[in-house]
């Protein structure tokens, strides 16, 4: 099916709940590529880089987040695919 590219930001309460931490894990864990940090506005900003199926799984789960997570919303941008990347880090 390919690879895909997608640059995520969730909105809500999803810092100080394990957000970063289980998407670094689950990435990880789909062999994807890419980083996931806390913006100082609250939000949570990933870039997640793989099979477009495995991708596309990380992005839905992103919906929901970790347990004690509120997402109130999700903003997907889908972007050309790069070979930045060797592995999945939380910054």
């Amino acid at each position: 099916m390919g690879t895909a590219r997608a640059h995520v930001y969730v909105t809500g309460y999803v810092q100080g709940v394990f957000f970063r931490h289980s998407t670094a894990k689950r990435a990880r864990s789909a062999g994807l590529t890419g980083w996931v940090k806390n913006l100082a506005d609250g939000r949570v900003e990933v870039l997640i880089q793989g099979e477009r199926d495995a991708v596309e799984s990380l992005v839905e789960w992103c919906k929901q987040g970790p347990a004690h997570a509120t997402v109130e919303r999700i903003e997907v941008e889908w972007e050309p695919v790069s070979a930045d990347f060797s592995g999945f880090q939380a910054l």
